[in-house]
């Protein structure tokens, strides 16, 4: 029976055979590998399997259930200190010595282990490639298109008309459950997970609006998946060499959820993707912008605990209504007056001058995204 394992034949082969050595009904139930199967096959090998697939799941769980009256013997199929499922030996088969009944039906248990171990042996090897290639992606590895989308292919994902990267931080006892809800949402595409983040890739179909359904499906994910973790979602990428970059921006949008006082939907589009884009690719234009904008303010606002900034933020956001800004942030609208001439000795920027409030606006922009990481 371990032979049949190991040659590929698999779970069912070894049901044909012990239960032709016993000569009765032989069923396999192990859940964790989805086989839940009686040999012989049909319509009593259907009915069995639903008398016996609560006993077994009750057992799995700890709990004890009446042995149902089909069961003449049972063994468990276990992996060290943990029990995955059971070989039962069903009712109305030849009377064999027990000995060698249970030598059969351990036989058979021990195959299962065997699969088992050929299973995780399988499965180790695929993360390790796909961590492998998700993380040269994400290094800025040197992998032209060609070679990504090779690469991709042999994880089953066609990635050859472009893709959207998403990232999440779910907590560490939801992180299977989140990656299986994925794969269950979007099965082409490529899930991975790397260090304590979990990515999907989700590429472009063969269809005319291929950029359209990608990133529709991309963004229904992303608002299933915010119900339970921080997630970043990168633009469209066409060019699958450009994959990097999106890795880089999905990354960047899912530590600004995580950490700045953002909502979600604020970094979906507009100023702030832009923004986003800049600081994966060139984030040392940015610091400059800020330096030169929101910085003098926020060293001011830590060295004397004042609230510069978040008063230009409150009055920016509500379009630089001084009644609003001063009911927002619960002070009289001239200490708002104050703040705001005080920003203006600071920056040289005067909230007044449209020109001036432009900058002062997108510095804001910068300082939430890169302020927590500065």
């Amino acid at each position: 029976m371990v032979d049949a394992v190991l040659s590929g034949d698999g779970m069912r082969e070894v049901a044909q055979i012990a239960a032709a050595r016993v000569g009765a009904p032989v069923a396999i139930l192990i859940p964790p590998l989805g086989h839940e199967l009686v040999e012989p096959a049909g319509d009593d090998a259907d009915r069995a399997l639903a008398v016996l697939r609560p006993w077994v799941d009750a057992r799995l769980a700890g709990d004890e259930l009446p042995t149902p009256k089909i069961v003449a013997r049972s063994v468990p199929v276990t992996s060290g200190e943990e029990t995955l499922g059971s070989i039962v030996l069903l009712q109305g088969g030849a009377d064999l010595p027990e000995e060698e009944t249970r030598g059969i039906l351990h036989l058979a248990a021990m195959a299962a282990v065997t699969e088992l171990a050929l299973v995780e042996s399988r499965q180790q090897l695929e993360d390790e490639m796909r961590g492998s290639f998700l993380e040269e992606l994400r290094s800025g590895g040197d992998l032209d298109a060609v070679e990504i989308v090779r690469r991709a292919q042999r994880m089953r994902c066609d990635i050859s008309r472009g893709a959207v990267i998403l990232a999440a931080d779910p907590p560490p006892e939801r992180t299977h459950r989140l990656m299986a809800a994925i794969k269950a949402d979007c099965p082409e595409a490529f899930v991975q997970r790397l260090g304590g983040r979990v990515y999907a890739v989700v590429p472009a179909p063969d269809r005319d609006d291929a950029r359209d359904h990608a990133t529709a499906v991309a963004a229904t994910l992303a608002r299933r998946l915010r119900q339970h973790a921080p997630v970043g979602l990168s633009s469209f990428y066409a060019n699958p060499g450009e994959l990097g970059r999106a890795i880089k921006e999905a990354d960047l949008i899912a530590d600004v959820v995580g950490r700045a006082d953002l909502p979600p939907e604020s970094v979906a589009d507009g100023t702030y993707r832009l923004l986003l884009q800049l600081l994966a690719s060139d984030r040392g234009h940015l610091d400059e912008y800020h330096e030169a904008t929101i910085a003098p303010i926020s060293r001011y606002d830590e060295q004397y605990r004042t609230e510069l900034v978040g008063t230009l933020a409150a009055y920016l956001d509500h379009d630089c209504n001084m009644n609003a800004t001063a009911a927002a942030l619960y002070a009289h609208r001239h200490t708002i007056a104050y703040r705001l001439e005080r920003i203006r000795e600071l920056t040289g920027l005067d909230t007044a001058r449209h020109e001036d409030r432009e900058r002062l606006s997108l510095g804001v922009k910068i300082h939430r995204l890169t302020g927590q990481s500065q």
